[in-house]
């Protein structure tokens, strides 16, 4: 008889994640590092608390928390003891500040179950056991992202700088393509989060399908969408709403959504839902009106060549150049190169615009693929975004192909 299982236990909260996939991911970094030691920090809440607080990527991706601001995951692979080749460091109880933040639970085989960490310590002790392990390996590896000169410097860097200035003989190793590479292939877990927030993205479309009418404003687009999102599943939207219409389509990254929209306008609509943590991130471009007007038309069906065949064009091992080229090429053979003046897409994940590694584009990774024109003079500005799992045998599955995307498509779903 085939063994009983449950989904409850073996997931941390709110990650749809299993435990044992973050142990895998820990144990293939440490595996990694062989001899050094690294740090992966959670990031600290915001003093205003205005905002909900949402830790580093790096640090979610290793352990699946997403609630434990001040937090830091420290990796040393030479401990002789092996339950402490991974430690969790939390920051100590407060019961004064909890009264206003929330309580946090002590430390347990109960917590350490649910965050499936065998070794959790407090801050407090962190400043011992970091010398420990650094004074036996004397090599530090660097996880974080580097910064450039004009930001500070990343938050592993430093601390082991401030190591390395204490113990002789210290070196660093650059390890910080390691999880930028783990993080772009997306695994079974990962993708099935993905597509739950793409199926939940769709009915957010579709609520703007049907509500958009002329006479309601580039905000009452945005809430359509996200009310759409929240009450399918997904608690917030992964980025700002960008819903402009008419000449508001024409701007890149505009923000206001406060217009009316016109009998005759387009809108463009940029929106995702988040799911658990991994972003949908969808652009599609709507008559206002229902239907397309001959010169809407002419531009749209330009900018959907393009993207079907960036799309044609996408498959395990290529890059973003031949994807982007794909596109611009038919864009520019149009006439209308000039007007396609943003890159055709980016890394999806953890982040909207995820973590990129060097080289090619893995297997199982997720892009966004998105051209666009945009002609200010004449108040259109079309854009068409999918989200796309790149694979080997199938090249580009397109994980939002449910949200309307031809003029037969869109015009049938407004006339419902």
């Amino acid at each position: 008889m085939a063994k009983k299982t449950t989904d409850a236990a073996p997931h941390t909260l709110l990650s749809g994640i299993a435990l044992a996939t973050y142990a895998a991911r820990r144990a293939h970094v440490l595996k990694t590092l062989k001899d050094s030691v690294a740090l992966v920090f959670a990031g600290d809440m915001d003093a205003s608390i205005h905002g909900e607080f949402r830790a580093h990527p790096h640090f979610q991706y290793l352990t699946g928390i997403g609630d434990e601001p001040g937090a830091v995951l420290l990796l040393d692979p030479l401990n002789p003891v092996e339950a402490r080749r991974a430690i969790l460091f939390l920051k100590p109880l407060n019961p004064e500040l909890e009264k206003w933040d929330g309580f946090r639970e002590e430390i347990s085989s109960k917590l350490r179950g649910k965050y499936g960490v065998g070794t959790i310590m407090r801050t407090t002790a962190f400043a011992r056991f970091l010398l420990d392990a650094t004074k036996r390996a004397k090599r530090f590896a660097l996880l974080h992202p580097l910064a450039a000169h004009t930001a500070p410097v990343s938050p592993d860097l430093d601390v082991l700088r401030k190591s390395a200035e204490r113990i002789p003989g210290s070196s660093f190793v650059d390890h910080t393509q390691l999880l930028a590479v783990m993080r772009a292939a997306k695994d079974a877990e990962e993708i099935a989060l993905m597509q739950r927030a793409a199926d939940i993205t769709a009915k957010g479309y579709d609520a703007v399908l049907r509500g958009l009418k002329p006479g309601i404003s580039e905000f009452d687009v945005q809430e359509l969408a996200e009310h759409g999102y929240r009450t399918n599943g997904a608690r917030r939207a992964a980025y700002h709403t960008i819903a402009g219409g008419a000449f508001n389509a024409t701007v890149l990254h505009y923000h206001g959504n406060r217009e009316p929209l016109a009998d005759g306008d387009v809108i463009l609509l940029d929106s995702g839902a988040d799911y658990m943590g991994y972003a949908c991130d969808v652009t599609r471009t709507f008559p206002v009106s229902g239907k397309f007007t001959k010169r809407q038309r002419e531009i749209y069906e330009i900018v959907l060549e393009a993207q079907l065949a960036a799309i044609a064009a996408t498959k395990a091992g290529t890059t973003f150049a031949a994807i982007d080229k794909a596109a611009r090429d038919v864009i520019t053979k149009a006439g209308y190169g000039d007007a396609f003046f943003h890159g055709c897409g980016h890394h999806l994940g953890l982040e909207v615009h995820d973590i990129t590694p060097e080289g090619p584009i893995p297997e199982n990774a997720v892009i966004t693929i998105e051209p666009g024109i945009y002609l200010p003079d004449e108040k259109i500005g079309v854009r068409i975004e999918d989200d796309i799992l790149v694979t080997k045998k199938a090249g580009g599955v397109n994980l939002t192909a449910a949200i309307p995307k031809t003029v037969a498509e869109i015009e049938r779903a407004m006339a419902r």
